[in-house]
């Protein structure tokens, strides 16, 4: 992802900034996704593989990018704390 977008983009709801997603972050958030226990903030289920994402720098909300295009609509946002085995930052 673009540097520059990066240092603009934000958390619609929190205004936190965010990073991209770690390897083993994103593997974690897959496996939970392959499980079928994840929802996005509206309630929805998640059923694809995310292929990249940016999360919060508070580590709180995950947000798709989806063929380099950032998904950064508050509902469409995935909570953290569902997950009991998230890796820690690295």
């Amino acid at each position: 992802m673009d540097k520059r977008l990066l240092d603009i983009l934000c958390c619609p709801v929190s205004k936190t900034p965010v990073r991209p997603l770690s390897g083993n972050e994103l593997a974690a958030l897959n496996r939970a996704i392959d499980g079928g226990q994840v929802l996005n903030v509206a309630g929805g289920a998640i059923q694809n593989r995310v292929a990249e994402g940016l999360i919060t720098v508070d580590r709180k909300v995950i947000y798709r990018v989806e063929d380099g295009i950032p998904v950064m609509l508050p509902e469409e946002g995935i909570g953290i704390t569902q997950f009991t085995d998230f890796p820690a930052a690295a």
